[in-house]
């Protein structure tokens, strides 16, 4: 999978291609918009971008855990972890299919 990444810079320069405003608000909207994002995620809140995807942060338990080299068992503390859904519009579109006329996950 020798795919190219995305980075904020890539997501700028489409918002001032398409969009037109100056590189620098495009710049501060691209930052807008992400650290709302981690905001929402850090406060515990779902994000839902519909036609994309729902980023939820979900509560992981106390458990036990081995170590895979020496088999000795280890406690793993409770954590949060962020985890994506992606919408049935946005594996159709990946997995070249016709996209689902209307859904909101």
């Amino acid at each position: 999978m020798a795919g190219k990444t995305v980075t904020r810079a890539d997501l700028s320069e489409a918002v001032y291609q398409r969009v037109g405003l100056s590189r620098t608000e495009s710049a501060a909207l691209v930052e807008t918009v992400l650290s709302e994002i981690c905001g929402c995620l850090s406060s515990g809140e779902t994000v839902k971008l519909s036609s994309f995807g729902s980023f939820v942060v979900r509560d992981k338990g106390k458990r036990v855990g081995r170590n895979p080299k020496t088999g000795v068992e280890v406690a793993i503390e409770p954590r949060r972890v962020m985890v994506f859904k992606p919408s049935n519009v946005l594996k159709a579109r990946i997995n070249g299919d016709a996209a689902p006329d209307d859904d909101d996950s």
